[in-house]
């Protein structure tokens, strides 16, 4: 892998055009001259948490395969920087662009345990599993200073209402408490997502993560502690993690996942041309083989907006990574699986205490 040329701690090597701009903006070569001359730096590469307010945060989700009905999302954009996110073309929506500015311009939603709150105080509202998050994070590095995610947490414990988390970093054992409080009563259910058991592609994928030692740490904590996890072996990237499949699943069976999911990757909107300048720089060697291997997973095309084909792909190489999950699930999984969330509970609690009559 070449990393010499890389930004460092990051996915997305540069800012791409945002589609719904009809103007651009880009760095100039006698800038970045002038830059090298005078000893400064032309991009500082700096994080910035900005302040939104929205007036709601649960969302419906419309999709028909992706898993859920309702998501939240405390952060818009994500500092864990992986390189093939589906979420960084909804950056664009926000006025920015899906490649640096996706990892470095992070909206916070401060309000979000209040909004929250007032949601599932609503007389109209029938429990149904929320899951943060269903774009970003939830437990991205900002959640260690704004705790948005710990106070969210803490409201679906008063109100008994069943939560869902997907997430790929250790933070989340801060509020084990929290988690454990939830698991008594089957509200909740967690999701990790690791991708490979090699360090080395951790670091160029998934830049600003935390280990896969610390991942399936994790695993094992939650799993010893009662609270059922689901590993997330997404997205399955052909040339690159597509040979760990089974290796991945016998480790998260040996730290105690109770199940496993995949997606096969899709480079939808931005994230194509995100992608293959990122694999030119860090993987020069094989990018072209990868491209040509996911573009044959989805139709000839790197993009695949196919409800019920676009998370499976199809054609030979996609088969063999379905069937590769599918012996797994096998030989690893045949007797387990994730427990079904109590929804029963809420309507006793819509008060945040219990109804005695």
């Amino acid at each position: 892998m070449n990393l010499k040329s890389t930004i460092k701690g990051r996915g997305a090597q540069r800012n791409v055009h945002n589609r719904f701009f009809e103007l651009s903006h880009e760095m100039r070569d006698d800038f970045l001259e002038f830059c090298h001359k005078e000893g400064e730096e032309s991009d500082k590469n700096k994080t910035l948490y900005l302040p939104v307010f929205p007036k709601t945060i649960v969302n419906k989700v419309a999709s028909p395969d992706v898993g859920m009905q309702y998501s939240m999302n405390s952060y818009q954009g994500c500092e864990h920087g992986c390189i093939y996110c589906y979420a960084r073309n909804s950056h664009e929506f926000w006025g920015y662009s899906a490649g640096l500015d996706f990892e470095r311009r992070i909206l916070v939603k401060k309000d979000a345990p209040k909004l929250l709150e007032a949601q599932l105080k609503k007389k109209s509202w029938k429990a149904q599993t929320i899951v943060m998050s269903g774009n970003t994070d939830c437990y991205q590095p900002a959640e260690k200073q704004f705790e948005i995610t710990k106070q969210c947490l803490e409201v679906f414990l008063r109100y008994k209402h069943p939560v869902g988390i997907i997430t790929k970093n250790a933070l989340i054992l801060r509020d084990l408490e929290i988690l454990k409080a939830l698991a008594k009563d089957s509200l909740i259910g967690v999701n990790m997502s690791i991708t490979s058991l090699s360090e080395d592609t951790r670091r160029v994928l998934e830049p600003r993560t935390a280990t896969i030692k610390k991942r399936l740490e994790t695993v094992k904590t939650l799993s010893d502690n009662g609270i059922p996890v689901n590993v997330m072996l997404a997205p399955i990237i052909p040339s690159i993690n597509s040979h760990e499949i089974l290796p991945l699943a016998k480790a998260a069976l040996d730290y105690g996942a109770l199940s496993i999911g995949h997606t096969i990757v899709r480079l939808n909107g931005a994230i194509g041309e995100i992608f293959k300048d990122w694999i030119h720089k860090t993987m020069p060697d094989r990018a072209e083989k990868v491209l040509h291997q996911i573009e044959s997973c989805h139709g000839g095309n790197l993009n695949d907006s196919r409800y019920g084909t676009r998370m499976r792909g199809e054609g030979k190489i996609a088969e063999q990574i379905n069937n590769l999950v599918k012996l797994a699930r096998q030989k690893y999984f045949k007797d387990k699986a994730m427990p079904r969330l109590n929804t029963q509970l809420h309507e006793q609690f819509k008060d945040g205490q219990l109804k005695l009559f």
